[in-house]
């Protein structure tokens, strides 16, 4: 059984940033490929930060990325694994002995009602995994906080003391705390504990060039659950984000990802988010997902904006969906190109009308409202024949009557393919929406 034990340690004060999601992932990944153990454990001891919807929102996310625990909460707050509880919240004695251990052995003291560690006055050196040899003068380095006035813990030491208590291997974790590890592996030494190897990622970096904040527009994960997007193209680009497969290849299974993924194999230069990219991954995975794998995505895209599926047949839901998702790259815009679908009024876009519903469109429509009136067959390629039958009738183009057609039927002058819309809106809605347009605009 392998020995390898890691962590995500997240703070809940707000939500999942995308910058906390790939450091679960790159501890997962490790987990999952030395066969190791991914421990989750909520750093929670901020009581005026943390807050229960916060933990919610980060379980939600974890959840929804596939990147499942071997040890810490449930998503119910109940513990997994026989180590537990997994919220510091809920430790505060294995602290306190670890205090009474640093000022027993002066190794600490009491300042103005706080308890300062005394950090050693010598170079450290960082033997990581990922950023080589980093050495630290500590000669100047001042004494520093672990316990506030108000009696609760800070950071350093909690941090150190549950990675020593959890038996943690290894702390992949962003580079911004490289310069906290000096403290963490003075405190791991003061406690008579062999610290963990570290591995400290690259930074995420926005458009700008600086550290992707709070601020920044995609920074956190929850966007992209509520914008349709698929949690593997989500995935899949995180991996990206200061690591791949070392091949001209993007485009890969969280298998190929827990199969190849090595710590040494970790660049060593930040990454730069880039929006565009992750919106063409997203297109690229909907369109390759079968009927089976896309419909339960959809379904819950069009539940959440308000359509309740069970109004339509299954079967007119896979139909609606597999014509749209191949001119989509998001699920929020799956929704938007399938309202024509399953609203019987059309949505009209005044550019639209203004473009193809004037005079010459009015007519065109009477034309094709007159030839579709007699059509005994509505399938797509019976249709285009009409269309093109009609455009040589009257000596002109097809796209006359493409056109219109396509605003007439859902409002908007661009949209999936013309002849599989008219059949699965069906003859009976389409000479409806015909007629509708031509009443409309006339008068």
């Amino acid at each position: 059984m392998s020995s390898i034990r890691v962590r995500f340690a997240p703070s809940p004060t707000g939500y999942l940033h995308v910058g906390g999601a790939r450091t679960a992932l790159f501890n997962w990944l490790y987990a999952r490929h030395t066969k190791g153990t991914f421990v989750l454990r909520i750093e929670d001891t901020d009581r005026a930060r943390n807050t229960p919807e916060a933990v919610r929102v980060l379980f939600e996310g974890l959840q929804w990325l596939g990147l499942d625990w071997d040890e810490g909460p449930l998503p119910d707050g109940s513990v997994r694994g026989d180590r537990g509880p997994y919220f510091q919240s809920e430790r505060s004695a294995i602290y306190d002995r670890a205090l009474r251990l640093l000022l027993d052995r002066n190794q600490a003291y009491e300042s103005d009602g706080a308890i300062r560690f005394r950090m050693p006055r010598k170079k450290i050196v960082v033997e990581d995994l990922i950023c080589g040899e980093v050495g630290f003068d500590c000669t100047l380095e001042q004494d520093f906080v672990i316990q506030r006035k108000d009696g609760s813990p800070v950071f350093h030491l909690v941090n150190v003391v549950d990675d020593l208590d959890m038996g943690i291997s290894h702390v992949i974790r962003g580079e911004d705390h490289l310069s906290n590890t000096p403290k963490h592996l003075a405190l791991a030494a003061a406690l008579g504990g062999t610290a963990p190897r570290y591995a400290h990622i690259p930074l995420i970096l926005n458009r700008s060039g600086s550290k992707m904040s709070k601020r920044d527009l995609g920074a956190s994960l929850s966007e992209y659950l509520d914008g349709g997007y698929l949690p593997q193209a989500v995935r899949n680009y995180l991996c990206l984000l200061g690591w791949s497969l070392r091949e001209n290849r993007e485009l890969f299974s969280i298998e190929e990802a827990v199969e190849r993924f090595e710590l040494g194999q970790i660049h060593r230069s930040n990454a730069r988010f880039d929006a565009d990219k992750l919106l063409w991954m997203n297109g690229s995975y909907l369109r390759s997902l079968s009927p089976q794998e896309i419909l339960p995505h959809a379904e819950r895209w069009l539940e959440s904006a308000g359509y309740p599926t069970g109004k339509w047949a299954p079967g007119y839901l896979q139909e609606v969906v597999l014509l749209v998702k191949e001119k989509v790259k998001t699920g929020k815009e799956l929704v938007e190109w399938a309202r024509p679908f399953l609203e019987e009024e059309v949505r009209f876009q005044p550019s639209a009308v203004k473009r193809f519903l004037n005079p010459d469109g009015i007519r065109a429509l009477r034309e094709l409202l007159a030839d579709l009136s007699a059509a005994p067959d509505f399938a797509p390629s019976a249709l285009e024949a009409r269309f093109h039958s009609l455009a040589q009738v009257h000596g002109t183009s097809v796209r006359t009557y493409v056109h219109p057609a396509r605003v007439a039927t859902t409002g908007r002058e661009v949209g999936p393919s013309l002849y599989p819309t008219l059949t699965i809106l069906g003859k009976d809605r389409v000479l409806q929406r015909l007629r509708r347009a031509i009443e409309t605009v006339a008068s």
